[in-house]
């Protein structure tokens, strides 16, 4: 049976390597400076480096759940042309867009129900999501159907290793991760965390840096020390308008392991409004299971 491949712009996978190779994207949407609400379909044109230096500079961007209509008006489209459908999502543990499209699954299949609609819970987001999409559409071109491929999200998904620093920890302390006082203190006294996706997608503080060149190090050390580089999925990274940081990353990585694939993207606007300009993230199939 035919299925399609759907995720959210929160994959953070380039527009045209999805149309490429066949992957449905729906846009989850957010608000800069008080504007109207916009999306981030168009990953060629989107002007980062002036969305991350206004941040920085104090502008806002906000965010909001996105509703199951959303989700239903896809599944449904799909259902009715005679598709099933296997969505890879953002994290739940971050994110009420998961639940949003289980909702919109069960509605659809109750009006379809030689149909299969799946919704798959990724624990992350970012390449953290975007690496395991595209693990599924490599199993979903060799022939495997929508069992097998969940089958082996499934396992990826407890290895996928989500290790970012940030700039500035006032973001942090915005979503209510670190109290104010110990954002300034740190930020007065450049330390810079180290932060993971735990095994339920929900982000903690596992190490504290102090100066940039030290995160960047911490980041290509857990790499090289963990990585499974027999996995296909290669390494992902996403930056926040610090080019300079990533190719410093890629550099320390290259050194090590010179053939490992890396996909480099910028922050798409909705994940990187709250990391904040200046986060940099390392996704990698990890050769142990992740427990924190």
């Amino acid at each position: 049976m035919a299925f399609h491949i759907w995720t959210d712009t929160s994959a953070n996978l380039p527009a045209a390597l999805c149309k490429k190779l066949g992957i449905g994207v729906l846009p989850f949407h957010f608000i800069h400076n008080g504007g109207a609400e916009e999306c981030c379909l168009d990953t060629e044109t989107f002007p980062y480096d002036a969305f991350y230096a206004d941040l920085k500079a104090g502008g806002t961007a906000t965010t909001s759940m996105i509703n199951s209509e959303a989700f239903r008006e896809i599944f449904e489209q799909e259902a009715k042309s005679g598709n099933d459908v296997l969505y890879i999502g953002m994290s739940s543990g971050i994110s009420g867009a998961y639940g949003a499209s289980v909702v919109a699954a069960r509605e659809v299949k109750e009006n379809h129900p030689d149909r299969r609609i799946e919704a798959f819970d990724t624990k992350g987001a970012s390449l953290g999501e975007g690496l395991l999409v595209l693990a599924a559409q490599k199993l979903q071109k060799a022939g495997a159907d929508i069992q097998k491929v969940l089958r082996e999200l499934d396992r990826l998904r407890t290895h996928m290793m989500q290790v970012f620093t940030v700039d500035d920890l006032m973001y942090l302390r915005r979503g209510g991760r670190i109290s104010r006082m110990k954002a300034v203190i740190a930020s007065v006294l450049n330390i810079k965390p180290i932060l993971r996706g735990d095994e339920e997608g929900r982000i903690v503080v596992t190490d504290k840096t102090v100066g940039r060149k030290a995160s960047i190090r911490a980041l290509a050390d857990d790499l090289i020390e963990n990585i499974d580089e027999a996995d296909a999925c290669g390494v992902g990274i996403a930056q926040a308008g610090c080019t300079a940081d990533s190719d410093a990353l890629i550099q320390r990585i290259r050194a090590k392991l010179p053939n490992i694939p890396i996909l480099t993207v910028p922050y798409e606007p909705v994940t990187g409004s709250h990391v904040g300009p200046g986060a940099l993230a390392l996704f990698y199939i990890s050769r142990q299971a992740r427990t924190v």
